[in-house]
């Protein structure tokens, strides 16, 4: 996948198994966040998301894809109601982290209204070595498709817990 190219469709089943296509999304921003219920930078992240989606409203979507192979269904569901994910899509054979090349928890995708990829990447500027974040990246890069621009940043290295593929 290249930035400021159209991200590929997927199909994949919520957690209730209801279909959902990137595609059904179009005319919104979209945010695709490769999520685990085990990983701790994913429960980090969350709240921030949560926080910042209040604030965007009905104008972005996130779609939070379950990769990880050691996950079941019910730990996923129990993380995702204690930490009120509007949405976990299932991807359980990889497919869809394969196809857009996600390689930790949390890795975000941020897609444009009309389905142009933006921003990959972290959602901000944690590391091992800095502890607390100063700069949060998906927010500069939704933001900056809200006001009708396109984001400075397109890409950071992602940084979290590696999507488990194989158990």
């Amino acid at each position: 996948m290249e930035i400021n190219h159209p991200a590929p469709d997927f199909e994949l089943p919520d957690l209730n198994g209801k279909l959902h296509r990137l595609s059904d999304y179009r005319g919104r921003i979209v945010i695709v966040n490769f999520w685990s219920c085990e990983c701790p930078h994913s429960e980090r992240t969350d709240k921030a998301i949560i926080a910042m989606m209040v604030q965007w409203r009905d104008e972005v979507v996130m779609l939070s894809i379950a990769s990880n192979r050691s996950e079941n269904a019910e730990a996923l569901k129990n993380a995702a109601d204690a930490r009120r994910l509007p949405m976990v899509l299932i991807d359980a054979q990889c497919c869809v982290a394969d196809m857009f090349g996600a390689q930790t928890t949390p890795h975000v995708f941020v897609i444009d209204r009309e389905g142009i990829l933006r921003y990959r990447g972290s959602i901000d500027d944690m590391t091992f070595r800095k502890r607390t974040p100063s700069r949060f990246f998906l927010d500069e890069a939704v933001e900056s498709l809200l006001e009708g621009h396109l984001p400075k940043l397109t890409e950071s290295p992602a940084y979290g817990c590696t999507i488990v593929r194989e158990i």
